[in-house]
């Protein structure tokens, strides 16, 4: 990934996290506009990523997802982008919980494989 575009991406997860940040953790549209900054860059459900690099989140087991965020809030896993959203949305639990149940409910082509 090159320069410009990775400060785009990370400009895009600040300022969408920063507007995130003062909302209330069970509150029904702050949620909606945490699974909106995820969209940005993993489809709006999930299932179409902006780059080929950006798993695919729908249709993937829950405690996966949730594991994965927690290990980037807790500096465990390691990415630039990944690292500053979670620090700019500052997800509770309940949001981590949550993001993990909607993405796994979510249609795509990893839901074939579930049968």
């Amino acid at each position: 990934m090159n320069k410009t575009r990775f400060a785009a991406l990370l400009a895009l997860a600040m300022t969408t996290g920063s507007a995130l940040a003062t909302e209330a953790g069970s509150d029904p549209e702050a949620f909606k506009q945490k699974l909106q900054a995820c969209g940005a860059c993993h489809g709006e459900n999930g299932d179409k990523p902006l780059a080929p690099e950006y798993p695919i989140l729908a249709g993937q087991q829950a405690d996966y997802i949730a594991a994965a965020l927690r290990h980037y809030r807790d500096g465990r896993r390691n990415n630039p982008i990944m690292g500053a959203q979670i620090q700019a949305l500052q997800l509770t639990e309940q949001d981590i919980v949550a993001l993990g149940d909607y993405f796994s409910r979510q249609k795509g082509p990893l839901a074939a494989l579930k049968k």
